[in-house]
């Protein structure tokens, strides 16, 4: 019997049959008074919001007064990370606790070339690795699924009372791999897609791209930021007498770049204070009202001292349409552009308000932090990846985390984008390419835009970290590159 099987058979009783006699950690970490329920987590989850985006972070053209008060009433971490540079495999990374290089969820799921069935779970992923005569590599293909044998943050808290909602992207696969059928109990807006055919209700672009198949349509011209922040809000209201898991996955601020006339405008008037697009301006303003209404509901129903949100993104921001500076680059990149994230966790009476932290964190760290939380044992039959941020969280950033390093896989060409691996290990940052200038190394101490390479000035450093970074791909199990017998360098630039 699967992972998958086993939770659903045993059901509630899960947890105290993977671990017989486990304390109620759950209750000794919450502080006396608080509640005598489990605290309820709301995870929100934008996408392509870059780490400059808010104004806790430092913007002085986007207005995120609720975010900002998340970081006010919570702990801002300077150096967060997404799992990947693009969506799908930090979405996955998220829910499992999993690095990409050992899900196998490496890239953005392409589902539009899939020629199987939508509703069968049976069908296996390709195996074959794949690449024209133009790159010199042959890489590994990437699932147009995550496998239902992964084990979700949404499964773990349903072993122990939770009841969990999805809202908005989900971008794991198509219909017989919706958050449904991965430990939800509600899905609404959660498919295949990537990106919103349109941003306003009926939510149709054209015959490629028609209606959310899993949004119904309700009022012309509403704002689909605006509907989410709806149906999160609605789920809490009828869910607030028990514990509850929401993850709450915008599909803003992604393209398209389409936002509310009046909001638009408002950005219109004003300096672009070194940003570029007044139009994802507005849309970074709906997602923060979308914050706010989902803070003040929680405010509302006395839920605001026994739920812990976390705020994030799934990779760095669109360079067409945001600036990351400082950060080097955006979205899709190595660079600290396309991989360093907002990161707020707020967690009433236990973090210090206000507080700051510098500690590296990333998106597989999530799930062990929620397990802890919820006193749910984190599975046995597999590796988690990640590290549990509570006694870092409960020592105001103090505790250093367990571990040498973190790092990232991504095997693929992109545009102009080589296959390429990252290992960050205290503030040193090594970048392996599969192709063309193979390392190059920054301090983002002293470098934090990775404008000084140091690779050939400290080669003993860049074999200290290649060697460690090896050793992670090989535990996770990583899918590497090969040389193409078939190429022909007259087919055509590589990556093309």
């Amino acid at each position: 019997m699967n992972r998958r099987n086993f939770l659903k058979t045993v059901g509630f009783g899960a947890a105290a049959l993977v671990l017989p006699g486990c304390t109620d950690a759950a209750a000794q970490l919450w502080p006396a008074g608080k509640s005598d329920k489990k605290p309820n987590f709301v995870f929100i989850l934008i996408d392509d919001m870059g780490w400059m985006d808010t104004g806790c972070y430092g913007s002085r053209y986007y207005e995120t007064p609720n975010i900002d008060r998340l970081a006010a009433e919570g702990m801002r971490f300077t150096d967060g990370y997404a799992a990947c540079a693009v969506c799908s495999p930090t979405r996955a990374a998220v829910m499992t606790g999993r690095y990409p290089a050992r899900t196998g969820v490496t890239d953005w799921i392409h589902f539009g070339n899939f020629k199987g069935s939508r509703t069968n779970p049976n069908q296996k992923n390709p195996t074959e690795y794949v690449g024209g005569k133009n790159n010199k590599l042959l890489c590994p293909p990437n699932p147009f699924w995550m496998e239902l044998d992964e084990v979700t943050i949404a499964e773990v808290l349903k072993s122990v009372g939770y009841t969990s909602c999805h809202v908005g992207k989900w971008h794991l696969g198509p219909d017989a791999w919706y958050p449904d059928r991965q430990g939800f109990d509600f899905n609404i807006a959660g498919c295949d897609y990537g990106q919103p055919p349109s941003y306003f209700d009926p939510y149709h672009r054209d015959a490629k791209r028609p209606n959310i198949p899993t949004l119904k349509p309700r009022r012309e011209g509403e704002y689909l930021t605006d509907r989410e922040a709806d149906e999160a809000t609605g789920f809490i209201r009828k869910h607030k007498d028990k514990p509850f898991f929401l993850y709450m996955a915008h599909y803003a601020v992604h393209t398209p770049i389409q936002a509310k006339a009046d909001l638009v405008a408002k950005y219109k008037a004003r300096d672009l204070a070194g940003q570029k697009n007044p139009t994802y301006a507005a849309m970074v303003e709906s997602v923060d009202d979308a914050v706010g209404k989902i803070m003040a509901t929680l405010d509302e129903l006395n839920l605001t001292d026994n739920t812990v949100v976390i705020f994030t993104s799934d990779n760095g921001g669109l360079m067409s349409v945001t600036n990351n500076v400082p950060l080097r680059d955006g979205k899709g990149y190595p660079y600290e552009g396309g991989i360093r994230e907002p990161v707020i966790i707020r967690w009433p009476g236990v973090v210090k308000p206000g507080s700051t932290s510098g500690e590296p964190v990333t998106s597989v760290d999530y799930f062990p932090t929620i397990c802890e939380l919820a006193d749910v044992p984190l599975p046995t039959d597999r590796v988690i990846d990640g590290v549990s941020l509570v006694e870092h969280l409960k020592s105001s950033g103090r505790k250093k985390l367990n571990r040498e390093a973190i790092f990232w896989h991504f095997p693929h060409y992109r545009g102009n984008i080589v296959p390429y691996s990252i290992i960050r290990a205290g503030d040193w940052k090594l970048i392996k390419r599969y192709e063309g200038k193979k390392f190059e190394l920054y301090n983002l101490k002293n470098d934090l835009s990775e404008s000084n390479e140091l690779s050939e000035k400290l080669p003993k450093k860049v074999k200290e970290l290649n060697a460690k970074l090896t050793a992670l791909l090989k535990d996770a199990g990583a899918k590497l590159p090969r040389p193409n017998p078939d190429y022909d360098p007259k087919a055509g630039k590589a990556g093309k």
